[in-house]
């Protein structure tokens, strides 16, 4: 077999370790789930080394199932979520379980710091949003909540910075994962320490990782890791990068004209800026390897809201009904696909996984002559509107990108029914890139630059990344469903506003 390389990508809910040879097709994929562990109300956990055996064992899978030699692979990489946390001792053993970007502990910091100011005086040095899964505010709580963790904390890492510490050694971490995370002034590409300071967290900064290039080779996979893994030991590892920069560079996004989504665990949708200080902070925001900045606006309210549906409703948390196909997903496809451009008046909030202030999931506005495509519609069409509501704020202010097509990855894209309604409601033309797993390709993309495969990270890009079909605008398609947005806003904030507040007669929490 010729030279390929391997990508991983540990998400929210699958780590999954993909194939691919140097011109970027997909050769093997396999996926592990991963465990999330709620150990408080609002604390959302991970044990780090259990993600680690089940990233090498997917490793060991691929080379299995694509009956590859472990000599043909010349380099591996790493993708993970953004934000959270993972800390080792000196030693490299975990100090507690890492925690996950979905974790809200931390909102009570967060509402302190908006309330005397501070996240005022924060976000300008960072160039985005404070928000309680964001790594500076977890490591406020640490130091408040946890000081003997904090003791014992030798190196802050991010979640691919921990597998890759698990594959070579390495501790370091890269420029994306560092804007994810809330650490760094953007601008620079470096540690805010002025920010640090003002949090009062100048102890975290001799724990910070240093921060290098997403395609700079750091180290080789240990014997250790060569044996649980099936990987040839001093194989390169290179860098990588976070997955919300993983998925843009496995889209081709290479330019300003097109917009990045990533419809999975999160709406993740992304814009490219030649500058960092946009006049409206965005909820994310990184350098960009290739040069620029990209700007990220996202909620947990993407297709993860379908997966639950799927698993605890329509499968009952185990095989399908009678009367359902067995590919429960080819189902609801079939079903949406009857009543697409025809809606009706319900609307689904995706909020499973919490709403704009504090709005509650829910299907609302049913009557009894409504069957399952009907409401199967609705939620394809409310994962969209919540799309819709980030993308509105993404692309506002004058300073703000003008994209003009979108490049469209994660579960969402997987279905074309439901990418075209993308493109109607949104209005952009939307293409799906040819890979299923984009956040290993992204990586494994940094991967065969950092070999020298090719002779530019663009370069690696134009070569690696395609795309496999387009969805042109159907405005008529789109109008009902369009028409139905500005009511869909309106009751989210009505649901928000009634939801906090106290149930009649009750005087409130405290009376």
């Amino acid at each position: 077999m010729a030279d390929c390389v391997i990508g991983i990508d540990a998400g929210g809910t699958m780590t999954k370790a993909a194939l691919f040879d140097l011109q970027g097709r997909e050769l093997a994929c396999a996926r592990r789930k991963n465990v999330m562990e709620f150990p408080a109300p609002g604390h959302t956990e991970r044990d780090p080394d259990r993600m680690w055996q089940a990233a090498a064992a997917a490793i060991q899978e691929v080379l299995e199932i694509s009956g590859t030699a472990p000599g043909d692979v010349v380099a591996i990489s790493c993708a993970g979520y953004g934000s959270g946390l993972y800390l080792v001792d000196a030693e490299g053993a975990v100090v507690r379980p890492g925690i996950v970007s979905t974790d809200s502990r931390g909102m009570g910091l967060v509402t302190e710091w908006y309330r005397s100011g501070l996240a005022h005086r924060i976000e300008p040095m960072i160039q985005q949003r404070i928000w309680p899964g964001q790594s500076l505010v977890l490591l406020a709580w640490l130091q408040r909540e946890e000081p003997q963790v904090m003791a014992r904390a030798d190196r802050v890492l991010f979640c691919k910075d921990f597998l890759r510490l698990r594959l070579c050694g390495d501790r370091s971490t890269d420029p994306t994962d560092g804007g994810i995370a809330g650490l760094i002034d953007v601008t620079t590409g470096q540690y805010s320490t002025e920010a640090l300071r003002l949090a009062g967290l100048e102890g975290w900064i001799p724990k910070l990782p240093r921060i290098g290039p997403a395609e700079e080779i750091v180290g080789r996979v240990t014997a250790e890791a060569a044996a649980q893994t099936g990987l040839l030991e001093g194989t390169p590892v290179v860098r990588g990068v976070v997955d919300v920069t993983a998925a843009a560079l496995a889209s081709g996004v290479t330019e300003a004209r097109q917009m990045s989504i990533v419809a999975g665990t999160f709406s993740i949708n992304s814009t490219l800026h030649a500058e960092p200080r946009l006049s409206l902070a965005p909820f994310l925001q990184m350098p960009f390897p290739l040069g620029g900045y990209l700007a990220t606006e996202g909620a947990a309210t993407s297709a993860s809201n379908l997966e639950w549906l799927v698993k605890n409703i329509l499968t009952q948390g185990g095989t399908p009904p009678a009367g359902l196909a067995n590919d429960i997903y080819e189902t609801v496809n079939t079903a949406v696909s009857r009543r697409v451009g025809h809606p009706r008046e319900a609307l689904f909030f995706p909020y499973l996984f919490g709403g704009p202030e504090g709005a509650p999931a829910g299907l609302l506005g049913m009557t009894a002559d409504y069957d399952f495509d009907d409401i199967m519609l609705a939620v394809f069409e409310g994962i969209v509107f919540a799309h819709k509501v980030d993308i509105d704020r993404l692309l506002s202010g004058n300073d703000a990108a003008r994209p003009r097509v979108i490049r469209l990855a994660g579960g969402a894209a997987r279905s074309e029914i439901w990418s075209g309604m993308f493109a109607d409601i949104l209005g952009l033309p939307v293409e799906v890139p040819e890979a299923s797993e984009l956040g290993a390709l992204g990586v494994a993309i940094c991967a065969a630059r950092g070999i020298g495969a090719y002779s530019t990270l663009n370069a690696a890009i134009k070569a690696m990344a395609r795309v496999s079909r387009r969805h042109e605008v159907q405005r008529a398609r789109g109008a009902p469903h369009r028409a139905k947005y500005d009511r869909y806003l309106a009751v989210s904030h009505a649901l928000a506003g009634a939801w906090a507040a106290p149930p009649p007669g009750t005087g409130g929490l405290h009376a």
